[in-house]
């Protein structure tokens, strides 16, 4: 779904709208992740409209040497994706992207412990994984975390975020099973500029919309 117009109060209205589309769309089982920071409190929107459990899965761009800002892939819990025909046409140094990977990895591995709070992970095998970001600007992230949901063994993948590109689909269709994206804005600046609030969330705001989905789910 697609609108071009329209701006989100905040990232709880967002997921509300999100939650309303997607509820039509997944049947149980159904495990919902948020994508740290923003994308947890969306994802919790969506989790209490389908009654669902929510988890966290970490992704972590992976940018040039150099030009970090620049993504050339992402990596996520057991998955690294570099673009390497664009490392190659930039005439980066492959050894240089690996080391950088390396390093985003072990952030991964950081956060996701922290998130988790000494908990294990919550299974995929055998459920419809919905993946929520609050929103998706090149797809690097969104792929890698999707194929984590996949090694993982979720039956089917889900990715629904308030805002991203016109070709998201598109792009990320080697890896999900559908894509929901509410507004694609023309021309595409920034996540941000589709939501009037949009602050930064931190660590504290992700433990507690997953402390408190905890406290209402079964794992």
């Amino acid at each position: 779904m697609a609108g071009r117009q329209r701006r989100f109060l905040d990232r709880v209205e967002a997921g509300g709208l999100l939650a309303e589309v997607v509820t039509s769309l997944v049947r149980p089982p159904v495990l919902v992740l948020g994508v740290p920071r923003g994308g947890v409190v969306v994802a919790a929107q969506v989790a209490v409209r389908l009654g669902a459990p929510l988890d966290v899965v970490v992704p972590r761009k992976v940018g040039a040497p150099g030009n970090p800002e620049l993504a050339v892939g992402a990596v996520a819990d057991g998955v690294q994706a570099l673009d390497e025909p664009a490392i190659r046409r930039l005439g980066l140094d492959m050894a240089a992207v690996r080391a950088e990977a390396a390093r985003q990895t072990a952030e991964v591995a950081r956060r996701t412990a922290a998130y988790r709070d000494g908990l294990p992970p919550l299974e995929l095998a055998g459920r419809t994984a919905v993946l929520v970001d609050d929103g998706v600007a090149t797809g690097w992230t969104c792929a890698a975390a999707a194929s984590y949901t996949r090694r993982a063994g979720a039956t089917r993948v889900l990715v629904a975020v308030p805002v991203g590109p016109p070709d998201l689909a598109e792009r990320l269709s080697p890896v999900v099973d559908q894509v929901v994206v509410l507004l694609t804005p023309d021309p595409y600046l920034n996540v941000g500029q589709v939501y009037e609030h949009f602050p930064q969330v931190d660590d504290d705001e992700v433990l507690r919309c997953l402390q408190e989905r905890r406290a209402s789910t079964p794992r």
